[in-house]
């Protein structure tokens, strides 16, 4: 079976950056090459590194004519060549408030393969795909996460961003951007007051739509306790904390495959939250944040059969078994073709400013 040679990595937030470089390294690897499109105006070109080439238009990336497009968002032009993969920019936090053909599970119309984390994503995939006729699925655990279990191999990570450890416990906080599910403005006093006891090193890190008011407030705590984090790249920072604080973001995910303990502020998930520690008042975070630092057991049970539904797959080799993926998809095309999704494909040429055939 031939090996599929040219990958377009379709980026259009900064953190792309991360879920990407791991299938960069791959292809690179098998001896393929990988370009970059950044697409919009949300996505910081300054984050590129010197041995990455982009591809600054749609005339470069149509005339390089990439086998496969990589895209870790819900959306990827038609007029684009090549086999269009989805690989996720998170996981399926399954938010109560939302149903699951408005979330993860929306199908697009624009992917020919979707490349699912695990068995709780993989089967609702497997699902549409019966339905619809025209797209793949293939488990293969997410790429984002193969720095994580194999970090020497995480070559753009930058390290220098956090405080030397100190022997304290690492907390992390993490907050969506919605305004609804945001824990950031409730626990802001909260934070405060255990900063000041000092009894944990606090790292905050926020999701890069989050509300520049409260990233400032944030900012405004940063000391020798505790420091406010702007990266590319969160994974450093999850391999650092011993607790991760957050509400309803998917990031809380990320840490939880570590089985690493989680509290959450009003969290939202759908289904049991055994495997979180939910509290409702920011009175009762610092007690939660001590009893996760214990690690009971139930907890930590609760996590192993939670996480074998999530990502069951630690071996850091998520990005190769995509790029299997890709070349089984690509020697053997699904019974339908994609629709033509002309509205969608409209919304993508003016904003790319692309009108040609």
């Amino acid at each position: 079976m031939p090996e599929a040679q040219r990958f377009l990595l379709y980026a259009e937030q900064n953190y792309a950056y991360a879920i990407l470089r791991p299938l960069q390294t791959a292809i690179r690897a098998r001896g393929g090459e990988a370009r970059w499109f950044l697409a919009g105006n949300e996505i910081n070109a300054g984050w590129l590194q010197p041995d990455e080439h982009r591809l600054t238009d749609i005339d470069a990336v149509r005339a390089w004519a990439p086998e496969a497009v990589l895209a870790p968002g819900n959306m990827v032009p038609g007029f684009i060549p090549g086999l269009k993969v989805a690989v996720f920019h998170g996981f399926n936090v399954a938010k109560a408030t939302r149903s699951d053909d408005r979330g993860h599970f929306n199908i697009r119309g624009c992917f020919d393969l979707y490349c699912t984390q695990g068995p709780n994503t993989t089967r609702g995939f497997e699902e549409r795909a019966a339905r619809y006729g025209y797209f793949q699925v293939a488990e293969t655990g997410w790429p984002a996460l193969d720095p994580l279990f194999a970090p020497e191999a995480d070559a753009h990570a930058d390290r220098t961003l956090l405080p030397a450890p100190d022997g304290r416990p690492t907390v992390l906080l993490c907050s969506t951007f919605t305004r609804s599910l945001s824990c950031a403005p409730h626990l802001l006093d909260a934070v405060r007051v255990l900063r000041d006891t000092g009894q944990w090193q606090w790292l905050v890190q926020f999701h890069p739509k989050m509300d520049p008011a409260m990233v400032e407030a944030y900012k405004a705590l940063a000391d020798d306790n505790l420091a406010y984090i702007e990266t590319d790249n969160v994974l450093p920072l999850l391999r650092r904390a011993d607790v991760m604080v957050c509400d309803t973001s998917s990031v809380m995910l990320m840490f939880l495959v570590q089985r690493k303990p989680v509290v959450t502020f009003r969290n939202q998930s759908q289904g049991s939250r055994d495997h979180l520690l939910n509290v409702t008042d920011p009175e009762h975070l610092a007690s939660a944040i001590e009893m996760a630092l214990t690690h009971p057991e139930p907890l930590l049970s609760a996590i192993n059969e939670y996480v074998s539904q999530l990502h069951p797959r630690n071996d850091g080799r998520a990005s190769q078994r995509v790029l299997e993926a890709v070349d089984s998809a690509m020697n053997n095309p699904p019974p339908r073709r994609k629709p033509l999704n002309l509205i969608r494909n409209l919304k993508e040429r003016k904003k790319l400013g692309y009108w040609k055939p």
